[in-house]
């Protein structure tokens, strides 16, 4: 775990998976509660889609600023906002005043608060670890962010169960001071600003540009953008599927969102205990086959604990995806790019999310939630098979 050598990670892998726990509390109390008000799968997809919209309106805007200021300022501002939502939102259940619409309004609000913090977040990296480290650190980024996803949910859906959503929002608002204590304590070199000379615009298009025109990169994104919106958007009917499928509860929920984290987690850990291993390109096409598999298989299962067992597959699967993905293109992009080609990256990841929730929920209140999700996963394949055969180049990266 090389990265953790340094002191200013070692700060942050501590304060973000203080938060992140939280984060994952909220966001499976959140999902369940929303069933619970709307009884509806589209309902769902629709949360989901406005929690993204804030990504296309200012994810690539969001990446020039990530160049422009210091990404630790930009990183406690978003954290202090996604806090005031987290105690709104608390406020709000405690006192038996949530609607829909509510959790739509915030959903949209939060959505914005991710869309400045993602560029930053994933650009911060080498202001915390050298070069060489980088891939270990976004393994153990990743490691931490499932982490959280293996426990949270699950304690999100006991808690949920036993004392309410209310307290699920309350305990993620508290768990964002570890995050903003542990960025305010970093010994960073001072920011020194790049003389800029052209425009936001400018600085924009010459980022796009740049991702254009790199094959590498183009391909990889693309095959970010094909997992986000096919690959992935089955966790999406997780809280309808704990009920009308698996005939569970608020709990069943939180075991499933716990299953996929534990398998994300899995994956997580394995990149980091490789170190600066050299088949990155193989690995990362291993994932590609075995996500759809996956997540076909769940499709059609009915028994709980195969289900569970086959979630935590995908999870390791998008992982291997998505953390490989990241680090190749990080490698690829010079350092005064880096902000602005992060959030084209980020743009794709998260901004292709809420179209894919918004189609598996309608699709799955027309057709029945096992044919949306069968959908996906041959999409899935789809993509995967394309992509092997027309970039035969990305296997061979080291």
């Amino acid at each position: 775990m090389t990265a953790l050598r340094h002191p200013n990670y070692r700060l942050w892998f501590w304060g973000q998976i203080v938060s992140l726990f939280g984060m994952w509390m909220q966001s499976t109390a959140l999902g369940f509660l929303v069933f619970e008000l709307t009884g509806s799968p589209a309902y769902l997809g629709l949360v989901g889609f406005a929690a993204g919209v804030p990504t296309w309106l200012f994810m690539l805007y969001a990446g020039v600023i990530a160049d422009r200021v210091p990404r630790r300022a930009l990183l406690i501002v978003t954290q202090a906002v996604m806090m005031a939502l987290a105690f709104v939102i608390a406020a709000l259940t405690f006192l038996h005043w949530i609607q829909p619409w509510h959790i739509l309004v915030l959903s949209l609000l939060l959505g914005t608060a991710n869309a400045f913090e993602a560029p930053a977040r994933q650009s911060f990296i080498l202001e915390m670890v050298s070069a060489e480290d980088m891939t270990n650190a976004i393994a153990l980024n990743s490691a931490m962010f499932n982490t959280a996803m293996a426990v949270g949910p699950m304690a999100g859906g006991l808690i949920y169960a036993f004392f309410g959503p209310a307290w699920c929002f309350t305990i993620n608002g508290l768990s964002f001071v570890a995050v903003i204590v542990a960025l305010k304590r970093m010994k960073l070199a001072p920011f020194t600003p790049k003389p800029h000379r052209t425009s936001a615009l400018a600085d924009l298009k010459e980022g796009l540009a740049f991702v254009a025109s790199h094959p590498l990169i183009r391909t990889i994104i693309g095959l970010v953008g094909a997992v986000s919106l096919f690959g992935i958007s089955f966790a999406t009917l997780f809280p309808a599927w704990a009920v009308d499928v698996l005939h569970g509860d608020a709990r069943t929920n939180g075991y499933l969102q716990s299953a996929r984290g534990l398998g994300a987690l899995t994956a997580a850990l394995l990149i980091a205990s490789l170190g600066r291993f050299r088949f990155r390109g193989k690995l990362l096409t291993f994932g590609t086959f075995a996500l759809p598999a996956a997540v076909a298989a769940f499709a059609l299962t009915r028994w709980t604990p195969l289900a569970l067992v086959l979630v935590f597959g995908s999870g390791v699967s998008h992982i291997l995806i998505f953390n490989l993905s990241n680090a190749l293109v990080q490698t690829q992009s010079p350092d005064a790019l880096r902000g602005r080609v992060m959030s084209v990256y980020a743009l794709i990841f998260f901004g292709l999310m809420p179209l894919a929730a918004l189609a598996v929920g309608v699709t799955a209140e027309r057709i029945g939630q096992s044919g949306a999700v069968l959908i996906g996963a041959g999409a899935m394949l789809a993509a995967a098979a394309g992509i092997a055969v027309s970039m035969p180049h990305l296997r061979r990266q080291p």
